[in-house]
């Protein structure tokens, strides 16, 4: 990091409420075109790598939609953007999460006002009642899963369930980290629409109009180049040490399989008890580090398959883990020694 911390508030708006869009062109039209043909496919599998807009391009389709119920009206037609004024009724409504038109499906707090690791399948057959019952409002009802990953497996079959007869003026946007992962049942009743990673200069627009941070403020842009097209990635390198703490864990998994327990020692005692910007930086290094090893192989001819799904599967297991530790606030340092142990086995 550079030697000026950035002191502001770094904490994304949630995606409903974003306004600004940078980059993905390509995929706004695409979703933009299929509307005003008449024809639009009635589900979408939104693909592509954490933090790269996924979410955001999710509501504003289900903000355009829900403020422009008539797809061949002149301005649907004549539309060269997604874009809907933040003053628009519907904008404020869904940007509340308050239209009777959307429905969200993400993770949610169980009683004990702890985030659940999955979302559940008693969720998920509230689109049973959303798409059956009379509308609040006329015209298209919209449902964004955010994220698809994250359903149980009796979650995503009653998901199923609804996408192999969907009702009339039905839109489903799937969110997925992983859509090759997704239930292939689902992704076959999809309209696959793959996000590639931002460019450093959109990561930069995007983190500074999020932050209110000087476009040109070095911290901002030293996060942005090591983000990897994620603006959230670059939001999290820009809190605290997390840069440092990100570079540090990388230096300790290019030595896997070997791993030096004072130097794990180390690493937990600077994740700190509670700081959940360094455990999300820590978190977000192993998954680049995992995914950069599973395309690596997976492009190989002469790839270990059987390594390559023993890889994928402790993934697995350590996004879970980071979950209960966030979750439950644990301590870190065990998942460290955790983390590492794993993927020392993984990769021997």
């Amino acid at each position: 990091m550079s030697a000026r911390k950035v002191e502001q508030d770094v904490a994304a708006p949630h995606p409903r409420e974003t306004t600004a869009w940078f980059g993905h062109r390509d995929a706004e039209m695409a979703l933009l075109d299929a509307y005003r043909s008449g024809r639009i496919p009635h589900a979408w599998l939104i693909g592509g790598a954490q933090g790269i807009g996924k979410a955001t391009l999710a509501y504003r389709m289900a903000k355009f939609v829900l403020a422009h119920r008539n797809p061949l009206a002149p301005s649907v037609q004549d539309a060269r953007t997604l874009h809907v004024e933040p003053a628009d009724p519907v904008a404020r409504l869904v940007a509340a999460g308050a239209h009777g038109g959307l429905l969200t499906l993400e993770r949610s707090l169980n009683d004990k006002g702890v985030m659940r690791s999955v979302i559940t399948v008693d969720e998920t057959r509230e689109t049973i009642g959303f798409f059956g019952s009379t509308a609040a409002v006329e015209g298209w009802r919209v449902c964004i899963v955010d994220t698809v990953d994250e359903l149980n497996p009796n979650a995503a079959n009653a998901l199923l369930k609804i996408l192999e007869e969907p009702p009339q003026q039905s839109l489903f946007l799937l969110v997925s980290h992983a859509p090759a992962r997704v239930l292939a049942t689902i992704q076959s009743r999809c309209r696959k629409l793959p996000l590639r990673p931002l460019s450093t200069s959109d990561v930069i627009a995007a983190a500074a109009a999020a932050t209110h941070i000087a476009i040109d403020d070095p911290a901002l842009n030293e996060a942005a180049e090591a983000a990897e097209g994620s603006v959230s990635r670059a939001l999290t390198l820009l809190g605290g040490d997390a840069l440092k703490l990100h570079q540090r864990t990388a230096a300790l998994l290019a030595t896997l399989p070997r791993v030096d327990p004072r130097e794990l020692h180390a690493l937990g005692d600077a994740l700190g008890g509670s700081d959940r910007v360094a455990l999300a930086a820590f978190i977000d290094s192993v998954e680049r580090w995992v995914s950069a090893r599973l395309r690596a192989d997976d492009a190989n001819a002469n790839a270990n398959l059987p390594r390559l799904a023993r890889l994928a599967e402790v993934w697995e297991k350590i996004s879970r883990a980071a979950r209960d530790t966030e979750s439950y606030n644990l301590e870190r340092k065990p998942l460290v020694f955790s983390v590492f142990g794993m993927l020392a086995e993984a990769t021997r």
